[in-house]
């Protein structure tokens, strides 16, 4: 049986030795893993089932942080981060070329939000490094809002679930590209259309 606690900082210590974890956040519990520790990031790939050639969203601890994991930062990415985070929007930028991670899946572009919740954050701050941001579960699966549900779908595959209670929202992120100028909603979510075409000054169709 793996470690189930409310006690998040136990899990600075798993994280920091290459572990996954699974964290409450203001949407949906998300498998975490130290992004530049690549056998962590993939063992994430392994427990969802997911495939290598698809990118992991990363979680940041604030805005401050997207220079050094992204390049070519428009404006309206600065405006998009200044209205929604922390909170249910994530955004896709190019990466730097510096950035060396497995969540990438090889290719030039990132995901990246800012969590509204307290755990992800102050775990990113204690472990001075993005974690990975997908939600708990096997590919194909609804996304866990409990510790419950993480646990009967990947409980016994991760070294530690932290029960932080019910995650606040049970509305995933939404996804916006924002890589080739006007910006594309990917996945509507928390944060809709109508928000963000406030905040752009532009109709997304």
């Amino acid at each position: 049986m793996r470690t189930v606690t409310k006690d998040y900082k136990t899990a600075i210590d798993v994280l920091e030795k290459g572990g996954t974890v699974a964290l409450p956040t203001d949407t949906a519990y998300c498998l975490a893993a130290d992004i530049y520790i690549d056998r962590a990031v993939r063992r994430v790939f392994e427990v969802k089932g997911r495939p290598l050639d698809k990118p992991l969203p990363i979680f940041l601890a604030s805005k401050d942080e997207l220079m050094s994991v992204a390049c070519d930062i428009p404006e309206i990415a600065w405006r998009l981060a200044d209205a929604f985070w922390p909170g249910g929007l994530t955004v896709i930028l190019i990466k730097r070329p510096s950035l060396s991670t497995l969540a990438t899946a090889g290719g030039n572009k990132l995901a990246v939000r800012v969590p509204n919740h307290y755990v992800p954050l102050d775990v990113i701050n204690l472990i001075k490094a993005p974690i990975t941001g997908t939600s708990a579960n096997l590919s194909g699966q609804s996304s866990p809002i409990t510790a419950s549900e993480v646990y009967g779908q990947i409980g016994n595959q991760v070294d530690m679930i932290v029960d932080g209670g019910r995650c606040p929202k049970a509305e995933l992120s939404t996804i916006v590209d924002l890589t080739e100028g006007i910006p594309k909603i990917l996945r509507d979510g928390a944060i809709t259309r109508n928000q963000i075409e406030e905040v752009c000054k532009l109709s997304l169709g």
